[in-house]
């Protein structure tokens, strides 16, 4: 049941969530969505050579280009800080108050902005950092470490640096410049702000709207198509271990189909479907996680008697 739920939501679903992504932040800085099938086939002929070809030249570029980008992504998102700094305590009493007052700003009674608020929350929070998903392991598992313990402290590692270091470097980068002092969204909803095109917006106050527009999209691409390849090497895996070796050819054919598929349809469809399939992962994942649970603490133990 895992290994199905795997291909589906990432080897298939999550890659169309990952080419709309970068076709909606495209279509953001031209100002039309009629280039986005462009944008689908581009990507479809990149991840093509890397699922059908086996051409590892391009993935090992990727790899290198990935850490850059984050680094820039994090310096671009500190200087839209610093130049706002005035406006982050702001920032910080917004997150506080409609944390504890979600009505406030969703809309609806008490129960069900606070029930909208969290399942929201959860739902995002689960697609970035994989966590409790099962679907970093695959990568986790290959690592060559001497005992589990130490690759599994590296995954938290990665869980905390996504989730407290760029998420919230990025959400205090939309509110301190969209919501604070005079931003566009201080007033509530503005013409032209939509979920996809947020964080453009927050960076072009700073750098200027075209500049800010490509230097999101660049590094969203980078990440994006990044999290396509190791997303349908997870899916693999599972393809292999249920059908065998010669059904990974038309795994990856149908998964090309889904990437394109992707950049075509409307953000609100693929979000919601990545969701509903997400959750198909977590759930037998979760048990495992229970069942293991003594495993993990005998090994976190014995790691700290030999740090003593």
């Amino acid at each position: 049941f895992f290994a199905v739920a795997v291909i589906i939501a990432l080897g298939f679903i999550g890659s169309m969530v990952q080419s709309n992504s970068i076709a909606e932040s495209i279509s953001s800085i031209t100002g039309t969505s009629s280039y986005n099938w462009i944008v689908g086939a581009v990507i479809v002929l990149l991840a093509g050579f890397i699922f059908i070809g086996g051409i590892k030249r391009i993935a090992a570029v990727t790899e290198k280009l990935v850490p850059v980008m984050a680094l820039l992504y994090i310096i671009g998102g500190l200087l839209v800080l610093a130049v706002n700094i005035r406006n982050l305590p702001e920032a910080f009493g917004m997150i506080f108050k409609y944390a504890f007052m979600p009505q406030a700003i969703i809309g609806g009674g008490i129960g069900s902005a606070l029930k909208a608020a969290i399942s929201q929350g959860a739902k995002r929070g689960l697609f970035s950092n994989e966590a409790g998903m099962g679907s970093t392991p695959h990568a986790h598992a290959l690592a060559k470490v001497e005992k589990p313990h130490d690759q599994g402290v590296i995954a938290m590692a990665g869980v905390f640096i996504d989730t407290f270091v760029v998420l919230t470097m990025t959400a205090l980068v939309v509110i301190s410049t969209l919501y604070a002092s005079d931003g566009i969204l201080a007033s509530g909803t503005a013409e032209g702000v939509t979920k996809a095109n947020m964080a453009q917006l927050a960076f072009g106050s700073v750098f200027g709207s075209k500049p800010g527009s490509i230097f999101v999209a660049i590094c969203l691409l980078f990440f994006a198509f990044s999290t396509i390849i190791s997303w349908n090497l997870f899916g693999k895996v599972n393809v292999v271990y249920l059908f065998g070796e010669k059904a990974s050819k038309i795994y990856a054919l149908i998964a090309v189909i889904f990437t394109f598929l992707g950049s075509c349809l409307s953000n609100d469809l693929v979000w919601e479907l990545t969701d509903m399939f997400n959750q198909l992962m977590v759930l037998p994942n979760a048990l495992a996680l229970l069942a293991l649970s003594g495993i993990v603490g005998k090994a976190c133990k014995d790691a700290s008697a030999k740090r003593k």
